[in-house]
């Protein structure tokens, strides 16, 4: 695959990524009432919680997204992977049919498409 293919994929999952990351983290971070029925009410965690997570999500996002630093951003994807693999497995455990964890998969490919391709770009612009 050609640099610049690569280069423009990665950014297309990336934006698409922390798109997403950033639109669930900002009602987190206020502590939006429906984050809190969702986060608190739903599945049980702690108030605190809610708060804590969306900076951390937000945080995440904006690391991905910023050029250089390759350590903080393989720890970003890594935290923003885990966040969602617990919220998929926390809505899985939940006796409920309306909560919807098969939505998740969409950031999921997300994040690993963009994980993906930013080490096709690492690797292909070290040639």
């Amino acid at each position: 695959m050609k640099t610049k293919t690569v280069k423009i994929l990665y950014w297309v999952f990336t934006a698409l990524f922390a798109f997403m990351m950033l639109g669930s983290a900002i009602p987190d971070i206020i502590s939006m009432p429906a984050a809190v029925e969702g986060i608190h009410g739903k599945l049980g965690y702690p108030l605190y919680f809610i708060p804590f997570i969306g900076v951390a999500k937000a945080l995440g996002a904006i690391a991905i997204l910023i050029p250089g630093y390759p350590r903080i951003k393989e720890w970003a994807y890594a935290g923003l992977m885990f966040d969602l693999i617990a919220a998929t497995y926390s809505l899985m455990c939940i006796p409920n049919p309306d909560a919807a964890w098969y939505f998740n998969l969409l950031p999921l490919a997300l994040g690993a498409s963009s994980y993906i391709f930013y080490h096709k770009k690492l690797k292909a612009t070290a040639v």
